[in-house]
């Protein structure tokens, strides 16, 4: 838990202090407008409930703030169930749609099982039975893109599965 904090904190941009210093800004400054209101009950109870809910709200802008600057797509080219070998075999490349240098982009896979029932398999993405990480450290200059090969070892099951694979670049 203590080294996924600090990878975050390592890897925050300019935007990222920007927006959490704007929001931290705006926080404070709803709280201290409350205490100076605080003879209008109404005004500093509005002010109150406005700072929590820019304070709660904070991730969805942090996470659409990434895939307004860092937009991507991820593309899985071959998923192989090796048969001498427990063993699977993603192959893909990730390509670079923003106007960002990416620096890093870490890629997640998600392996999750296969239903004949239809609402059943609508669920099981989101919660896979497998999860697994590579990090590509190359740098990715804005409409490039980049192959990637990952060997999940060891790995036999033997229903029909899906492998789902999503990033964050930075």
């Amino acid at each position: 838990m203590k080294s996924s904090i600090l990878h975050f904190i390592n890897t925050l941009s300019l935007y990222d202090y920007l927006l959490f210093g704007g929001i931290l800004f705006f926080f404070l400054l709803f709280l201290i407008l409350a205490i100076l209101f605080h003879r209008k009950l109404g005004v500093a109870v509005t002010l109150i409930v406005s700072a929590f809910i820019l304070l709660i709200s904070s991730p969805l802008a942090y996470i659409g703030m990434h895939t307004y600057f860092y937009k991507h797509s991820v593309t899985l080219t071959t998923v192989q169930d090796l048969e001498f070998t427990d063993a699977l075999l993603i192959r893909g490349d990730i390509n670079n749609t923003s106007k960002q240098t990416f620096k890093e982009c870490t890629l997640m896979f998600g392996i999750s099982k296969v239903s004949s029932i239809k609402p059943i398999n609508k669920l099981y993405p989101y919660l896979p039975f497998r999860r697994h990480t590579l990090v590509i450290s190359k740098t990715i200059k804005p409409q490039e893109g980049e192959n990637f090969k990952f060997l999940i070892e060891p790995f036999s099951y033997p229903k029909n599965f899906t492998v789902i694979a999503w990033s964050i670049c930075r």
